[in-house]
């Protein structure tokens, strides 16, 4: 088994569900008391401050290459970043480590083509939703992505700020988000990318007419599928 190295703590609130998540697979495919080797590195949020101009992301991404450094020296044999938004520094992350990095938007968009769709609506914090790094990801694979009008965006990102990555969960935030997803279908989409870690506590699939991709869920597989890629079993 490949020893993953998870950055994490953008939020601890999704970070739990990584951890979570591969464990309980590593388990449910080799039994017995296995589980998953993980370093992880868990930052301080409040420290950090993650930008909101993209320009300003050169220090962030120096700051999470210093962690994936200091992980692969540790014995990682591939990076996670464990949050969407940071991985506007993916690439710059991926140029300073001699290991591969799983791109979540990578992982999401195979998922989404492996489901026939082609049209796909995203939420997520405010740079997610606006800026290119992620839609780009997406369109290398053929996707069209559809975003939230501007004061829904700007609702969406203040939730995730001031509740989510608190573990607040508001009925009437879930509602909300739901009449985001609804106008979005109405446009177009054919289903939907919760293109935030905590998203996927508030929505569920059982709560859309249409397919919802959570990419805590999607990542933390595509780092199962790594661990075990030497283990000769199918992911």
């Amino acid at each position: 088994m490949k020893t993953l190295g998870l950055i994490g703590g953008t939020s601890w609130v999704s970070t739990i569900e990584y951890y979570r998540i591969i464990n309980q697979q590593i388990n449910k495919r080799l039994g017995g008391l296995n589980s998953a080797k993980i370093l992880l590195y868990s930052v301080n949020q409040e420290q950090l401050k993650p930008p909101t101009d993209p320009n300003e992301w050169i220090q962030a991404a120096e700051f999470f290459s210093g962690i994936a450094k200091r992980l692969e020296s540790a014995g990682a044999e591939c990076i996670l970043l464990c949050a969407n938004t940071p991985h506007i520094a993916a690439d710059q992350v991926q140029n300073n480590i001699g290991i591969p990095l799983i791109h979540i938007a990578d992982a999401t968009a195979k998922a989404v083509v492996k489901r026939n769709l082609r049209t796909i609506g995203l939420l997520g914090t405010g740079l997610t939703m606006e800026h290119p790094f992620y839609k780009d990801r997406l369109a290398k694979f053929g996707i069209t992505t559809i975003v939230p009008e501007k004061s829904q965006r700007g609702y969406i990102h203040g939730t995730i700020m001031t509740e989510l990555e608190k573990a607040i969960l508001e009925d009437g935030t879930r509602k909300k988000y739901l009449e985001i997803i609804g106008s979005l279908v109405q446009k177009g989409a054919e289903g939907i990318i919760l293109g935030c870690t905590e998203i996927p506590l508030l929505i569920k699939q059982s709560d859309c007419s249409v397919p919802v991709f959570d990419t805590t869920e999607i990542h933390a597989m595509a780092a199962v599928e790594f661990a075990l890629s030497n283990e000769g079993l199918k992911v």
